[in-house]
């Protein structure tokens, strides 16, 4: 049976007439599968609660930063004693201090490193430092990756790989995104191949070591080491944006996982545990050019606020203190995937389930998805129902088959029975069987 929208329904019309389409950010207005957004009251654990009153199991967990969950206890604790000292001062205090100590032992690549407020935030720096330490302007990014949308990063792969990019978005002007270079992810050779006509001009380039915006989608092997290679022959800067996968596959980030240190790093989602923070830093030869070093400007009235720090402070803490916690957080997901999967097999649905450590994707496409290409082959048409129909029995997926998919520590194995048995009673229905 339908679950009762009435209030979302309300609410959702009221704010059509407060913000475009209705929401602050636009994959929340569910363009991508149809109907209506839901409004979400609170959420406690792995599960929320619209403002109907209906309960879901929650794979969005905020687009990846609750890894421990809603609400964690010690993180409402520390954050509720926090904001009674002063929600912000705008000067120095000892908790960023704290949380920068943590950031640095997880991140030996961060040698110095700055708060900021969202993941856009930090690679918009990112990008503005490498550019002032080479004094070069060309930045090059892969198909498919996002990294917030500044003006200069907003932009795609034009006729083949090695042309400059366009702009993506409207009110962006060509002349910025013209000093953008794009080549689809994994393509080892069409990057090596631009790298040897254009490196010296390349002031950085920027990857998701593991992206997680066009559904996740993994790095082939060798691909990364042909990164830090090239970018060091060429004396660019190699920034690893992991505002998505920092503190998410492993305490030291995907660079852990794949052994490899970039020049800069971004951070964001998890580090902030909820609120926002985010983070970018790097070589201590690189980060000493920002102001009030060195002539990189770069400010913000809310960096380092004394409430997000606290979240983010409490959240990695939580982390560090479960010896087992990243290990415990992969065998949920392997096992998610692999009983979800084992589903879609039985009733012979075309599909791919993309993960690695706490994240996944659910393609329905018969081939591998390893670069954005790829992805765009999967039938999202065929996302929309299975999303509606999993929502209805309870299972708040992403409302998008190009985003990322996560669990928390907070999810049990009976969440992910309830998962499975929704899969099951989906695909019983007519509508929802497919070959």
């Amino acid at each position: 049976m339908p679950k009762t929208l009435t209030r979302s329904s309300a609410l959702y019309q009221e704010a059509l007439t407060c913000f475009p389409a209705g929401v602050n950010s636009p994959v929340r207005a569910f363009k991508a599968v149809g109907g209506q957004p839901l409004f979400i009251r609170e959420g406690k654990g792995s599960k929320v609660t619209d403002a109907d009153g209906n309960e879901y199991i929650d794979y969005l967990g905020s687009w990846g930063p609750l890894i421990l969950g809603h609400a964690h206890p010690e993180v409402v604790r520390k954050t509720a004693a926090a904001i009674e000292k002063g929600t912000s001062f705008g000067t120095p205090h000892e908790g960023e201090v704290a949380l920068a100590r943590l950031v640095k032992e997880c991140f030996p690549s961060m040698e110095l490193l700055r708060f900021v407020n969202s993941g856009t935030e930090a690679t918009m720096s990112a990008i503005r430092l490498a550019r002032g330490f080479t004094g070069r302007d060309i930045v090059l990014k892969f198909e498919g990756c996002y990294h917030g949308h500044s003006d200069s990063l907003l932009a795609k792969a034009g006729s083949g790989a090695m042309t400059f990019g366009v702009p993506d978005s409207a009110g962006v002007p060509g002349d910025i995104t013209r000093k953008t270079l794009t080549v689809p992810y994994n393509d080892t050779a069409a990057f090596t191949a631009i790298m040897e006509k254009e490196g010296p001009r390349i002031a950085a380039v920027i990857v998701e070591p593991v992206a997680g915006n066009m559904g996740l989608v993994l790095p082939r092997e060798g691909f990364l080491e042909a990164l830090r290679a090239s970018t060091a022959e060429h004396g660019a800067v190699l920034i690893f944006d992991e505002v998505i996968t920092g503190f998410r596959v492993a305490k030291g980030g995907a660079q852990e996982r794949c052994g490899i240190r970039p020049d800069l790093t971004t951070l964001g989602k998890v580090l902030g545990g909820g609120f926002p923070l985010a983070a970018y830093g790097g070589k201590k030869e690189i980060m000493e050019q920002v102001a009030p070093l060195g002539s990189v400007y770069q400010a913000g009235t809310l960096s380092g606020n004394p409430v997000a720090v606290a979240a983010g402070r409490a959240t990695l803490e939580a982390i560090l203190s479960e010896q087992n916690f990243y290990d415990t957080l992969a065998a949920k997901t392997d096992l998610l995937v692999r009983t979800v999967g084992e589903i879609f097999t039985r009733r012979g649905i075309p599909h791919v389930i993309n993960h690695f450590a706490s994240m996944f994707t659910i393609f329905f496409t018969g081939g591998e998805v390893f670069d954005y290409q790829s992805a765009k082959k999967a039938q999202a048409d065929r996302y929309g129902p299975f999303f509606h129909h999993m929502l209805e029995r309870g299972i708040y997926f992403p409302p998008s088959q190009f985003e990322t998919a996560f669990v928390s520590s907070a999810h049990t194995e009976k969440d992910i029975e309830a998962t499975a048995a929704a899969a099951e009673k989906t695909f019983t229905l007519q509508e929802m069987t497919w070959k």
